[in-house]
């Protein structure tokens, strides 16, 4: 009998989640330099709530970026 070394079908999952999370990490990190840079750029321009609304913008995308990396260090702790 011939021992199976490595799982296909898990393996494939590994690589597609893997570049899911990549790609939207990656985007979700973007927005929020985005939010930010934008802040200051509307701050300058003496437009607070505008300059308001790109900072929580950018708030939102850097939780969720916090978010992704907390999950992911509690995923793969469980396995």
């Amino acid at each position: 009998m011939i021992a199976t070394i490595v799982e296909g079908k898990q393996l494939l999952e590994s690589v597609i989640a893997a570049l899911i999370a990549g790609v939207g990490i990656t985007f979700a990190f973007s927005i929020a330099i985005w939010g930010f840079a934008r802040f200051a750029d509307l701050s300058r321009s003496e437009r607070p709530v505008v300059a308001a609304a790109a900072a929580a913008v950018g708030a939102v995308a850097l939780a969720a970026v916090g978010a992704a990396v907390v999950i992911g260090i509690i995923v793969m702790t469980k396995k």
